[in-house]
């Protein structure tokens, strides 16, 4: 498994610990992570600041094992967002998207790519205009669409993904049912709702496939347990693996990171 993670990655400042702590991180940049961690290659391809966040996001991805040679650095701000730990629960305050603002894949970039066996963005990495020649050119594409499928950038890059995630709390329902066979009938060949503790369904186009979750012995943190289940769904994808063994280990990937604190 080669994976190319592209678009978004941002630093999670913590206004309250230890007088102000910055953690590296970002849909894209976690899964690329959590691909290393099952064993297999990936590759970081987005722009980062010329600033002190960003050469912490250098450092810390390319210390994970992670191909960082198209991590681009621009003039400017590495994106943030702010959190406090309030009572132990994260509280979310402004979002500073920086560089990635107007973020565009160069050809050299789309090149890079193609060396890969899959590619993956996320709601905030701007490339999802790029999807259809990504497909063009004969990639294997996903897509996480995180809690909001239906916003402007998901639905662009819909028709030209082949497996596309999105996150519900709403268990497995007739009416979340009908949504996943809404979205195949737009172009995905796989679609995957990540419903939490109650684990996750997959519509392949014919029927539906569903898992729980590997239990966790001891919940330290949620942050980046849905990254970890499309790594490892991927993985599993890419390795030929049927569909409920992909679901499976998308969800002993999660419970990995729900272990320890942070992202990774």
């Amino acid at each position: 498994m080669k994976l190319a993670a592209v678009g978004s990655n941002c630093v999670d400042f913590y206004q309250n610990v230890e007088g102000g702590k910055a953690y590296p991180g970002g849909g894209p940049v976690n899964m690329a992570v959590y691909t290393v961690r099952l064993g297999g290659e990936a590759s970081y391809i987005g722009p980062v600041g010329n600033d002190d966040f960003g050469a912490l996001m250098r450092r810390a991805v390319a210390e994970k094992g992670v191909d960082v040679s198209h991590l681009s650095v621009r003039e400017g701000k590495t994106a943030v967002t702010q959190v406090s730990l309030i009572d132990g629960e994260r509280v979310f305050g402004d979002y500073d998207e920086g560089v990635l603002s107007d973020y565009v894949l160069s050809e050299d970039d789309l090149s890079f790519i193609c060396t890969h066996d899959m590619v993956i963005c996320d709601l905030w990495g701007k490339v999802e205009g790029q999807f259809c020649e990504l497909k063009r050119r004969g990639m294997q594409t996903a897509f996480d669409c995180a809690t909001r499928p239906e916003d402007e950038a998901a639905q662009t890059a819909m028709p030209f993904t082949d497996v596309l995630f999105f996150s519900s709390d709403g268990g497995d329902t007739g009416a979340l049912r009908e949504q996943m066979r809404d979205y195949h009938a737009r172009g995905p060949r796989l679609v995957v709702a990540m419903l939490g503790e109650k684990g996750s369904l997959c519509f392949d186009g014919e029927r539906f496939h569903s898992f729980g979750i590997v239990p966790c012995e001891k919940l330290v943190d949620t942050m980046g347990a849905g990254d970890s289940y499309i790594a490892g769904f991927l993985f599993g994808l890419v390795e030929g693996l049927p569909l409920e063994d992909c679901m499976a280990k998308g969800a002993a990937n999660a419970t990995v990171t729900l272990g320890y604190f942070g992202g990774w």
